[in-house]
């Protein structure tokens, strides 16, 4: 594991999981929290949109902490959450920084080599992270054919999600007969989960149920998948779904267009390395 980032700027805290920029009423629930005050830097950039508002994605860069910034909130927002956050705006151009993440040993999907590396952090039973699973990560793979390498890392919020953890030791132990990818798309397509439900989801996939058994019952990679959530924890992450790209940061399961943006721009070369 490589050594984290030495320099800190103070980040506002608080307790939101992101939605949607394209919702009218950004909600707070509780089930949900971002990165924590001490380890990311500032904001490496925040879109403008049509109308000059500033909503939606944070991707974190070098500053002074006055310039670091979090998605506004509605007033309705801050009253079922917290105080209202207001998104500064941007009177310089954004600087840059990439962290290092990474992406070998981890599941991964598309070409070794592609230009794009795209590293999520994410909770099998955050409604978030299957959101964004399921409205945007084929379409964004699909956009970029050939030039996106996703690799999945776990962050299961075990306070408030008690499925999560055993759900991505079942994935783990499916991958151990070559099917992680497949019961990856059953956690996160599936409403439910829980013991009856991985082992229904092994019968599905044909999988040796006395190896997958035993590999659930033994905690084969409790060890694996607490390592990676104390990795991203360590960085600062404290949102799910939370994403790399190219080791610049996008938090929440923001929409195809915030993803392409970004990509767009790294493979025209236009961000600093």
């Amino acid at each position: 594991m490589p050594p984290m980032p030495t320099k800190t700027k103070k980040f506002i805290e608080s307790v939101s999981e992101p939605e949607y920029i394209n919702e009218p009423v950004p909600m707070v629930e509780d089930d949900t929290v971002i990165f924590k005050r001490s380890h990311f830097y500032s904001v490496l950039t925040v879109l403008a949109f049509a109308a000059g508002v500033l909503l939606g994605y944070v991707v974190w860069g070098m500053g002074s902490t006055e310039n670091a910034a979090v998605a506004a909130q509605s007033p309705a927002a801050a009253q079922a959450g917290g105080p209202v956050v207001e998104a500064p705006v941007a009177t310089s151009e954004p600087k840059y920084i990439r962290y290092d993440v990474p992406s070998d040993g981890f599941y991964a999907i598309g070409p070794e080599d592609a230009p794009i590396t795209l590293i999520e952090f994410s909770d099998y039973q955050c409604p978030y992270c299957r959101r964004w699973h399921q409205d945007v990560y084929q379409s964004l793979l699909a956009a970029y054919p050939g030039k996106i390498k996703l690799v999945y890392r776990n962050l299961p919020l075990t306070s408030i999600h008690a499925d999560a953890f055993p759900a991505a030791e079942a994935a783990m132990c499916a991958g151990e007969q070559n099917a992680y990818w497949q019961y990856h798309e059953k956690l996160f397509g599936g409403e439910l989960l829980g013991n009856e439900v991985y082992i229904q989801y092994a019968q599905d996939l044909g999988l040796d149920m006395t190896t997958f058994e035993a590999c659930i019952t033994d905690h084969k990679y409790q060890a694996a998948i607490q390592a990676d959530s104390d990795f991203a924890i360590n960085l600062g992450v404290r949102s799910t779904p939370t994403f790399f790209v190219n080791g610049l940061a996008i938090v929440g399961a923001q929409p195809l267009d915030i993803f392409k943006q970004v990509i767009d721009k790294e493979l025209a070369g236009e961000i600093p390395k």
